[in-house]
């Protein structure tokens, strides 16, 4: 009877043994572990932009009257001073004539006018008549010619609305819609198009404070690079051409807390319009900053965590956060330091306070494979 209860307890210890040992195995799980490393790169981020022409403006009726002629169509490319419009010109031409008939009766009182005066001259030489009325004379004579003046700035003025009958491209562009037709009635400020000169265009687009600043701080080191952006449209598609960063407004919006920069765009084949939409990225050179692999990381709450290995090779959850990321890696600002060994592989198999067997792979390894993917 002793015999049995004594191979009893053997067997109980033994399997408890064995059990206990299976555990510890357990909890030694083999996980693949990277170390966080700190490194120069650099980053692009997309600003929504607003694209302009670099002249953009109305063409507008000076007169009332009927609309003649319409000498270009929507869409069609111009050269600066060419006919675009013309309006029915006889009402001003009438007007044209009638100032230059006043002029020329003007013009024969001043010549009467000066006439009598050289002969009352001679009058008042020979002492026939006084010298008032010589003065009297000369006055009438000054009164003629400011009335002949007055029939000049007529005649003026008159040109001026006969040329204003025909409507010319201020600058080479394309002109947009045309919203009157032959044969409408136009008003003085009438809407006749619009005319885009779009072999350049300007990109504004709104950046935050913060981002301002560490822009301004880049730029003191690498102007180039730093002004230097890419358009990307609205297709997805990015513009064969760069763009360079030009002006920054001088004021910080206090309701939305962000400045305007302007960046100009070559536009040779003319597929950037105005009004269009796009995003702008801008360079970010970043020093010595912490990086990790996406795949090390798990978000709880819209948190930011990895599991952090301990030189006893135990496993603790960190909160971290990233500053940016790049294809497949995160940029951390906080939280993790260069060095410090992180799992990389198995993290849904992974527990607070498990003790692991971790087996290495250099962070450049795995960029490396990243890359190749």
């Amino acid at each position: 009877m002793t015999t049995k209860l004594y191979l009893f307890a053997l067997a109980l210890i033994s399997l408890n043994a064995c059990t206990q040992s299976h555990s510890e195995e357990k909890q030694e799980e083999l996980f693949l572990v990277t170390k966080a490393i700190a490194t120069d790169t650099v980053t692009y981020t997309d600003y929504v932009a607003n694209i302009q022409s670099l002249q953009n403006v109305e063409i507008r009726a000076r007169l009332k009257g009927y609309l003649e002629k319409i000498y270009v169509d929507e869409g069609q490319t111009v050269s600066k001073d060419q006919l675009l419009f013309s309006i029915n010109s006889k009402e001003y031409n009438d007007e044209l004539a009638m100032a230059k008939g006043a002029n020329k009766s003007a013009i024969a009182e001043v010549n009467e006018a000066t006439l009598e005066v050289k002969n009352l001259n001679k009058l008042a030489d020979k002492k026939i008549i006084s010298q008032t009325e010589v003065e009297l004379a000369k006055n009438k004579l000054e009164a003629k010619k400011a009335k002949c003046e007055e029939t000049q700035a007529q005649i003026s003025y008159a040109k001026l609305k006969v040329n204003n009958t025909q409507i010319r491209a201020p600058f080479a562009g394309i002109i947009n819609r045309i919203p009157n037709k032959i044969g409408s009635l136009i008003d003085d400020g009438t809407l006749l198009t619009s005319i885009s000169e779009n072999k350049e265009v300007f990109a504004y687009f709104n950046v935050s404070e913060k981002e301002y600043l560490s822009y301004i701080r880049h730029v003191q080191h690498d102007s180039v690079n730093s002004k230097t952006v890419e358009l990307i449209l609205a297709d997805g598609s990015t513009h064969s051409q760069k763009g360079k960063i030009e002006t920054i407004e001088g004021v910080i919006d206090a309701n939305t807390g962000n400045i305007a920069f302007r960046a100009r765009f070559k536009n040779p084949n003319n597929i950037l319009k105005h009004g269009a939409s796009g995003k702008v990225k801008l360079r970010k050179k970043l020093d010595n900053v912490v990086i990790i692999p996406q795949k090390a990381t798990f978000e709880i709450q819209d948190k930011l965590y990895v599991y952090v290995v301990d030189k006893s090779n135990k496993v603790r959850v960190r909160n971290i956060e990233s500053q940016n990321r790049l294809p497949n890696l995160f940029l951390v600002s906080k939280g993790l330091q260069a060095g410090e060994t992180i799992i990389f592989e198995g993290i849904q198999n992974a527990k607070e306070g498990m003790v692991i067997k971790p087996k290495q792979i250099s962070m450049l390894t795995i960029m490396e494979q990243l890359a190749t993917n």
